[in-house]
């Protein structure tokens, strides 16, 4: 007879049948059942973070750089709250992850008891789905059938609600056999149709001015995902452009890579998808940052759209062909059938000449400086330095940003952590640190801007407490960089607020924490501070300090179309003052 079990013990249980060896969390009255469960056990390593929020972008960083769901465990109120801003981003930038919340117990539901919130109704927008469990009964299979909404069709994160008596009473556990898990109204279709890979391929090959746009989806299919992007690649020859999301699932290195496209994409890819015949999208989905003014977007195409959120075909951008199918599935069936239909390797010359005079416009160059640091010169050189070692690369969101997705070549999927379609600062330190359990033998770096770090500060605790040698690279301009270009090119610079008198000393702020912390302040200290940052095998903190009123172009501004992009060396605003002259 089956042995009764808590309904936290079931949740542990359930965790380590489903091979979870890590969860982020932060401990509360509604979740100690849990923390007990968990103290009990030695599968399941915990790692405290320092802020629930902190908790679900560690999540989320370990699930991007490994490609096994995050889990986050944490208590009712506003445990929960605080976490939801991490489930949001991972809701936009489709990351599979479960999240583990406490509530009061049931017979207190709905009486707003201590650190009572309504969870399920807070967070319905934000997870792919949700679950309040009220019988311990259930648990089991709620937990095995959260991972497998959280991990199938387009990733998400799914939200268990565990009521604290819940969490106590018992009942009995059985894992669920293989192919029993899901309900009937949850389908992926996952291979797509014949008939439409046969269209596609025919329109591939009647194109003149192809162009393959990708996106997250091709990282989210699987490793082999990005392979079967090479491949398709070779034989249509057409050139591939990506998604700020997408970056590493075609090596930067190729002849045929355009880099990014879209607001701070470059000229040619902007260019190119302006003026291609055949858009090709790839695990995309048309983000008004990409499309800029949808009238003029790739407006001589015609369009396939491949994805397997069926939602996202005809969303945003009307297609001629929308295939329903797993990305890495539908191009591995279209490199079938190409070669099957023995079609030679496409060349497309005259498309490539025009390319190459876009691309003659080098609209990723800055000024040199020998006075001050500039921003991009540091992301090369940062590159330059550690590309050996293939690191993983985290962000968090603003100038510093876009900088390190033009200048920082990736070559491979899952080596670059981002907050894409919800833009959240403070993502970046806690993903690095959920990347660096993922992999520790991994060189993990988050390159950060002065305003974002501080959203997060707080979790340099948690990499002190693990011994997590996360490096943390600031690009330090005093200025919430992004919000001053903006208020720069669009109102007439009318700054909202000034703060660099009030910024920390970042080198005493590390030290503080126990890590090492260095500052760069000229050209000729570069190299050497990049290197002891390297040099160092625990935690690092880089002040990097560079050129204050330095801009991130190219840009298409809000609204405006690829055709309008602004270049460094365009004339922006006749109100700028010399100084910033100087540097577009």
């Amino acid at each position: 007879m089956a042995t009764e079990k808590s309904g936290a013990e079931i949740l542990i249980e359930a965790l380590c049948d489903l091979g979870v060896d890590v969860v982020f969390g932060y401990p509360g009255g509604a979740v100690l059942p849990i923390y007990d469960a968990l103290f009990k056990q030695k599968r399941i390593r915990h790692i405290l973070v320092r802020q629930e929020g902190g908790a679900a972008h560690a999540a989320e960083g370990y699930a991007r750089s490994t490609g096994k769901p995050g889990v986050v465990l944490v208590t009712s109120g506003p445990g929960a709250t605080n976490a939801v801003t991490g489930i949001a981003d991972a809701l936009m930038d489709s990351i599979p992850m479960v999240i583990i919340t406490g509530q009061v117990p049931t017979q207190l539901i709905g009486t707003d008891a201590f650190q009572e919130a309504d969870t399920i109704g807070i967070t319905r927008h934000c997870t792919k789905h949700n679950y309040l469990v009220k019988d311990p009964a259930k648990l089991g299979d709620v937990i095995h059938e959260a991972f497998h909404i959280a991990t199938t069709g387009r990733p998400g994160p799914v939200l268990i609600d565990l009521p604290k008596n819940v969490q106590i009473a018992t009942a009995t556990y059985k894992k669920p056999g293989v192919g029993t898990v899901g309900r009937k109204a949850y389908r992926v279709q996952v291979k797509p149709e014949q008939a439409q890979i046969e269209e596609a391929i025919a329109m591939i090959a009647a194109a003149k001015r192809p162009i393959l746009y990708t996106g997250g989806g091709v990282i989210n299919a699987g490793p082999g995902a990005s392979q079967i992007l090479r491949e398709l690649a070779r034989i249509t020859g057409a050139p591939v452009t990506s998604t700020l999301m997408g970056l590493g699932a075609f090596p930067a290195s190729s002849p045929q890579w355009l880099g990014m496209l879209g607001m701070h994409g470059t000229y040619e890819a902007n260019w190119a998808m302006n003026q291609a015949d055949l858009v090709v999208a790839l695990g995309a989905r048309f983000d008004d940052r990409v499309t800029g003014r949808l009238d003029a977007f790739a407006p001589n195409s015609k369009k396939i759209h491949v994805d397997i959120d069926r939602s996202s075909i005809n969303k945003v951008v009307r297609v001629d062909l929308g295939i329903v199918a797993d990305v890495g599935r539908a191009m591995e069936d279209m490199v079938k059938l190409w070669k099957a239909r023995a079609y030679p390797p496409a060349t497309h010359t005259a498309w490539y000449e025009q390319i190459d005079g876009w691309r003659a416009k080098k609209s990723l160059a800055f000024p040199d400086s020998t006075r001050e640091i500039m921003p991009q010169l540091a992301i090369r050189r940062l590159w330059e330095a550690t590309n050996a070692r293939k690191p993983i690369i985290s962000t968090e969101v603003g100038q510093h940003q876009m900088w390190a997705a033009q200048h920082f070549d990736f070559e491979q999927p899952n080596k670059w952590l981002t907050s894409g379609g919800l833009g959240t600062m403070g993502y970046g330190l806690p993903a690095a640190i959920g990347a660096q359990v993922g992999n520790p033998n991994a060189l993990v770096i988050d390159i950060a801007g002065e305003a974002s770090i501080l959203m997060n500060i707080q979790e340099m605790a948690t990499a002190t407490q693990y011994r997590l040698p996360v490096k943390v690279f600031i690009l330090n301009n005093e200025y919430m960089g992004m919000v001053r270009q903006w208020q720069e090119l669009t109102y007439s610079s009318r700054y909202s607020e000034s703060y660099s008198d009030s910024l920390p000393d970042f080198v005493k702020l590390a030290e503080s924490f126990g890590w090492k912390g260095i500052r760069i302040d000229t050209v000729s200290e570069l190299d050497d501070g990049i290197a002891d940052m390297l040099a160092h095998d625990g935690p690092v903190m880089v002040d990097c300090r560079v050129a204050k009123l330095a801009n991130c172009f190219p840009m298409i501004p809000s609204g405006a179309s690829h055709t309008d992009m602004i270049l460094q060396s365009d004339q922006v605003s006749g109100e700028m003052d010399d100084e910033a002259k100087a540097l577009v």
